[in-house]
Protein backbone atom coordinates (compact mmCIF):
# COMPACT_ATOMS: atom_id res chain seq x y z
CA UNK A 1 0.00 0.00 0.00
CA UNK A 2 1.44 3.44 -0.18
CA UNK A 3 0.26 7.16 -0.22
CA UNK A 4 0.60 9.83 -2.49
CA UNK A 5 -0.50 14.01 -1.78
CA UNK A 6 -2.86 15.69 -2.64
CA UNK A 7 -1.49 17.97 -5.96
CA UNK A 8 -0.39 21.22 -4.02
CA UNK A 9 -2.41 21.04 -0.71
CA UNK A 10 0.00 19.08 1.65
CA UNK A 11 -2.90 16.67 2.33
CA UNK A 12 -2.57 12.89 1.83
CA UNK A 13 -5.08 11.28 -0.24
CA UNK A 14 -4.91 7.37 0.15
CA UNK A 15 -4.07 5.21 -2.74
CA UNK A 16 -4.10 1.60 -2.47
CA UNK A 17 -1.61 -0.83 -4.08
CA UNK A 18 -0.41 -4.88 -3.48
CA UNK A 19 2.09 -4.08 -1.22
CA UNK A 20 3.28 -3.96 2.41
CA UNK A 21 3.71 0.11 3.45
CA UNK A 22 6.88 1.40 5.42
CA UNK A 23 6.58 3.55 7.64
CA UNK A 24 9.56 6.30 8.85
CA UNK A 25 9.46 7.68 12.75
CA UNK A 26 11.30 10.08 13.76
CA UNK A 27 12.82 12.51 16.67
CA UNK A 28 15.18 13.62 17.74
CA UNK A 29 15.96 10.82 20.14
CA UNK A 30 14.13 8.00 22.21
CA UNK A 31 10.71 10.41 23.04
CA UNK A 32 9.04 9.36 19.35
CA UNK A 33 9.02 5.62 20.92
CA UNK A 34 6.15 5.96 22.46
CA UNK A 35 4.30 7.49 19.05
CA UNK A 36 5.90 4.31 17.39
CA UNK A 37 4.77 2.01 19.99
CA UNK A 38 1.25 3.39 19.05
CA UNK A 39 1.17 3.29 15.32
CA UNK A 40 2.81 -0.25 15.52
CA UNK A 41 -0.49 -1.28 17.44
CA UNK A 42 -2.47 0.39 14.74
CA UNK A 43 -0.37 -0.90 11.54
CA UNK A 44 1.25 -4.33 12.65
CA UNK A 45 1.71 -4.91 8.91
CA UNK A 46 4.09 -2.55 8.35
CA UNK A 47 7.39 -2.62 8.03
CA UNK A 48 9.22 -0.11 10.23
CA UNK A 49 12.17 2.37 10.44
CA UNK A 50 12.84 4.22 13.95
CA UNK A 51 15.08 7.09 13.15
CA UNK A 52 16.69 9.26 15.85
CA UNK A 53 18.66 12.15 15.36
CA UNK A 54 20.68 11.43 18.40
CA UNK A 55 23.78 13.45 16.85
CA UNK A 56 21.61 16.69 16.96
CA UNK A 57 19.66 16.04 20.61
CA UNK A 58 18.40 18.10 21.98
CA UNK A 59 16.41 19.74 19.46
CA UNK A 60 15.81 23.14 21.45
CA UNK A 61 19.71 24.54 21.28
CA UNK A 62 19.82 24.72 17.50
CA UNK A 63 18.05 28.34 15.88
CA UNK A 64 14.86 28.19 13.72
CA UNK A 65 16.56 27.93 10.36
CA UNK A 66 19.29 25.59 11.84
CA UNK A 67 16.79 23.41 12.48
CA UNK A 68 15.45 23.83 9.50
CA UNK A 69 18.42 22.85 7.47
CA UNK A 70 19.28 20.04 10.24
CA UNK A 71 15.75 17.71 9.72
CA UNK A 72 15.99 18.81 5.72
CA UNK A 73 19.35 16.73 5.26
CA UNK A 74 18.50 14.30 7.53
CA UNK A 75 15.32 13.43 5.96
CA UNK A 76 16.81 13.34 2.96
CA UNK A 77 19.59 10.70 3.59
CA UNK A 78 16.87 8.52 5.83
CA UNK A 79 14.27 9.19 2.47
CA UNK A 80 16.68 7.88 -0.04
CA UNK A 81 18.11 5.17 1.98
CA UNK A 82 14.54 3.27 3.37
CA UNK A 83 11.89 4.89 0.72
CA UNK A 84 9.04 5.46 2.91
CA UNK A 85 5.26 5.20 1.92
CA UNK A 86 4.52 7.77 5.21
CA UNK A 87 6.67 9.54 7.61
CA UNK A 88 6.17 10.64 11.14
CA UNK A 89 7.71 13.80 12.67
CA UNK A 90 7.12 12.38 16.35
CA UNK A 91 9.09 15.38 17.95
CA UNK A 92 6.62 18.75 18.61
CA UNK A 93 9.88 21.06 18.26
CA UNK A 94 10.19 20.26 14.66
CA UNK A 95 6.63 19.25 13.25
CA UNK A 96 5.30 23.15 14.74
CA UNK A 97 8.55 24.52 12.69
CA UNK A 98 10.12 22.12 9.62
CA UNK A 99 6.52 20.44 8.40
CA UNK A 100 5.89 22.99 5.51
CA UNK A 101 9.61 22.41 4.54
CA UNK A 102 9.24 18.75 4.71
CA UNK A 103 6.02 18.98 2.43
CA UNK A 104 7.35 21.20 0.12
CA UNK A 105 10.46 19.43 -0.40
CA UNK A 106 9.31 15.23 -0.43
CA UNK A 107 6.08 14.07 -2.41
CA UNK A 108 5.13 12.18 0.94
CA UNK A 109 3.21 12.55 3.50
CA UNK A 110 4.22 13.45 6.74
CA UNK A 111 2.13 13.20 9.64
CA UNK A 112 3.13 15.86 12.56
CA UNK A 113 2.93 15.75 16.07
CA UNK A 114 1.41 19.23 17.61
CA UNK A 115 0.29 20.40 20.75
CA UNK A 116 -3.20 18.68 21.95
CA UNK A 117 -4.66 22.52 22.55
CA UNK A 118 -7.80 21.66 21.29
CA UNK A 119 -8.04 18.26 22.60
CA UNK A 120 -7.41 19.68 25.88
CA UNK A 121 -10.11 22.24 25.80
CA UNK A 122 -12.60 20.04 24.90
CA UNK A 123 -12.01 18.16 28.36
CA UNK A 124 -11.66 20.84 30.60
CA UNK A 125 -13.98 21.63 33.02
CA UNK A 126 -12.39 24.35 34.90
CA UNK A 127 -11.52 26.54 32.29
CA UNK A 128 -7.68 25.77 33.26
CA UNK A 129 -5.32 23.77 31.04
CA UNK A 130 -1.48 23.41 30.61
CA UNK A 131 0.67 22.98 27.84
CA UNK A 132 3.72 21.19 28.40
CA UNK A 133 6.49 21.51 26.34
CA UNK A 134 10.40 22.41 25.37
CA UNK A 135 10.89 26.50 25.01
CA UNK A 136 11.04 25.69 21.64
CA UNK A 137 7.67 24.58 21.23
CA UNK A 138 6.25 27.12 23.75
CA UNK A 139 7.62 29.76 21.60
CA UNK A 140 6.34 28.84 18.58
CA UNK A 141 3.70 31.07 16.33
CA UNK A 142 2.21 27.84 15.49
CA UNK A 143 1.37 26.60 19.36
CA UNK A 144 -0.15 30.23 20.24
CA UNK A 145 -2.23 30.03 17.06
CA UNK A 146 -3.79 26.63 17.99
CA UNK A 147 -4.70 28.38 21.14
CA UNK A 148 -6.43 31.53 19.90
CA UNK A 149 -7.98 28.98 17.72
CA UNK A 150 -9.52 26.09 19.72
CA UNK A 151 -8.90 27.38 23.57
CA UNK A 152 -9.89 31.32 23.37
CA UNK A 153 -12.72 30.58 26.30
CA UNK A 154 -9.53 28.33 28.41
CA UNK A 155 -6.86 30.27 30.18
CA UNK A 156 -3.49 28.26 28.48
CA UNK A 157 -0.74 28.05 30.50
CA UNK A 158 2.94 27.78 28.47
CA UNK A 159 5.22 25.89 30.55
CA UNK A 160 8.71 25.72 28.55
CA UNK A 161 10.13 22.74 30.46
CA UNK A 162 14.40 23.06 29.84
CA UNK A 163 15.25 20.08 31.20
CA UNK A 164 12.65 16.94 30.87
CA UNK A 165 13.27 15.49 27.75
CA UNK A 166 16.85 15.06 28.96
CA UNK A 167 15.35 13.66 31.54
CA UNK A 168 13.29 10.91 30.06
CA UNK A 169 16.33 10.08 27.82
CA UNK A 170 18.11 9.19 31.12
CA UNK A 171 15.44 7.23 32.41
CA UNK A 172 14.79 5.19 29.16
CA UNK A 173 18.71 4.80 29.14
CA UNK A 174 18.77 3.22 32.99
CA UNK A 175 20.49 6.16 34.45
CA UNK A 176 19.44 7.93 37.63
CA UNK A 177 16.42 10.98 37.20
CA UNK A 178 15.90 13.31 40.47
CA UNK A 179 11.84 12.93 41.76
CA UNK A 180 12.98 16.78 42.82
CA UNK A 181 13.94 17.81 39.27
CA UNK A 182 10.96 16.20 37.63
CA UNK A 183 8.78 17.90 40.24
CA UNK A 184 10.33 21.58 39.35
CA UNK A 185 9.83 21.14 35.74
CA UNK A 186 6.29 20.17 35.98
CA UNK A 187 5.25 22.51 39.14
CA UNK A 188 4.15 25.81 36.60
CA UNK A 189 1.68 23.40 35.17
CA UNK A 190 -1.01 23.61 38.39
CA UNK A 191 -2.35 26.75 39.06
CA UNK A 192 -5.33 27.66 41.40
CA UNK A 193 -7.62 30.53 40.23
CA UNK A 194 -10.97 31.19 42.16
CA UNK A 195 -11.58 27.88 43.60
CA UNK A 196 -10.55 26.72 40.20
CA UNK A 197 -7.97 24.50 39.48
CA UNK A 198 -5.56 22.99 36.36
CA UNK A 199 -7.30 19.96 35.49
CA UNK A 200 -5.76 19.40 32.07
CA UNK A 201 -1.86 19.12 31.08
CA UNK A 202 -1.05 18.18 27.37
CA UNK A 203 2.15 16.59 27.13
CA UNK A 204 3.59 18.60 24.18
CA UNK A 205 6.61 16.37 23.77
CA UNK A 206 6.95 13.11 22.89
CA UNK A 207 9.84 12.58 25.73
CA UNK A 208 7.59 13.35 28.18
CA UNK A 209 5.25 10.36 28.42
CA UNK A 210 7.96 8.22 29.11
CA UNK A 211 7.87 9.58 32.66
CA UNK A 212 3.88 9.54 32.65
CA UNK A 213 3.98 7.27 35.98
CA UNK A 214 6.14 9.75 37.60
CA UNK A 215 4.60 12.78 36.52
CA UNK A 216 1.51 11.50 38.21
CA UNK A 217 3.12 10.54 41.11
CA UNK A 218 4.48 13.54 42.02
CA UNK A 219 1.84 16.24 40.71
CA UNK A 220 0.38 18.11 43.28
CA UNK A 221 -3.20 16.98 42.43
CA UNK A 222 -4.70 14.78 40.09
CA UNK A 223 -4.82 16.07 36.66
CA UNK A 224 -5.50 14.44 33.11
CA UNK A 225 -2.55 14.11 31.39
CA UNK A 226 -2.84 14.31 27.22
CA UNK A 227 -0.82 11.84 25.41
CA UNK A 228 -0.53 12.58 21.37
CA UNK A 229 0.25 9.58 20.50
CA UNK A 230 -3.15 7.58 20.10
CA UNK A 231 -4.25 10.39 17.54
CA UNK A 232 -1.17 10.53 15.42
CA UNK A 233 -1.43 6.91 15.23
CA UNK A 234 -4.81 7.09 14.31
CA UNK A 235 -4.02 9.46 11.59
CA UNK A 236 -1.63 7.49 10.43
CA UNK A 237 -3.61 4.39 9.51
CA UNK A 238 -6.50 7.00 7.88
CA UNK A 239 -4.07 8.03 5.42
CA UNK A 240 -2.44 4.41 5.04
CA UNK A 241 -5.82 2.03 5.68
CA UNK A 242 -6.22 -0.55 7.94
CA UNK A 243 -3.59 -3.10 8.15
CA UNK A 244 -3.37 -5.80 5.74
CA UNK A 245 -2.57 -9.57 6.32
CA UNK A 246 0.60 -10.54 5.53
CA UNK A 247 2.69 -14.04 5.88
CA UNK A 248 5.57 -12.97 6.99
CA UNK A 249 6.35 -10.84 10.31
CA UNK A 250 7.36 -7.02 9.81
CA UNK A 251 10.47 -5.80 9.64
CA UNK A 252 11.56 -3.07 12.13
CA UNK A 253 15.47 -1.44 12.45
CA UNK A 254 16.10 1.54 14.66
CA UNK A 255 18.63 4.60 13.13
CA UNK A 256 20.87 6.63 14.72
CA UNK A 257 22.77 9.55 13.41
CA UNK A 258 25.33 8.93 16.26
CA UNK A 259 24.63 5.92 18.29
CA UNK A 260 27.69 6.38 20.59
CA UNK A 261 25.56 7.18 23.79
CA UNK A 262 23.44 3.91 24.08
CA UNK A 263 23.94 1.74 26.72
CA UNK A 264 22.96 -1.63 27.32
CA UNK A 265 19.83 -0.73 29.73
CA UNK A 266 18.94 1.66 26.04
CA UNK A 267 19.38 -1.48 24.19
CA UNK A 268 17.31 -3.60 26.26
CA UNK A 269 14.30 -0.67 26.08
CA UNK A 270 14.41 -0.16 22.45
CA UNK A 271 13.96 -4.17 21.93
CA UNK A 272 10.77 -3.90 24.48
CA UNK A 273 9.59 -1.81 21.33
CA UNK A 274 10.15 -4.01 19.07
CA UNK A 275 13.98 -2.61 17.90
CA UNK A 276 15.98 -5.51 18.14
CA UNK A 277 18.08 -4.35 15.06
CA UNK A 278 20.43 -1.47 15.37
CA UNK A 279 22.10 0.61 12.62
CA UNK A 280 23.61 4.13 12.42
CA UNK A 281 23.31 6.86 9.58
CA UNK A 282 26.37 9.11 10.68
CA UNK A 283 25.31 12.68 10.64
CA UNK A 284 27.46 14.67 12.94
CA UNK A 285 26.19 18.01 13.52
Amino acid sequence: MRVDLLAGAGYAAPVLCLRTPTILVFDSGLGGLTVLREVMRQRPDADIVYAADDAAFPYGRLGEQALVDRVLSVMERLVDRFHPDLVVIACNTASTLVLPALRARFAIPFVGTVPAVKSAAERTRSGLISVLATPGTVARDYTHDLIERYAAGCEVILVGAGNLAALAEAVLKGEPADDAMIAAEIAPCFVAREGRRTDVVTLACTHYPLLLPRLQRLAPWPVEWIDPAPAIARRTEQLLGPAQPRPEAASTVAVFTDGTSLSGPAHIALAGFGLARIDTEPLPL
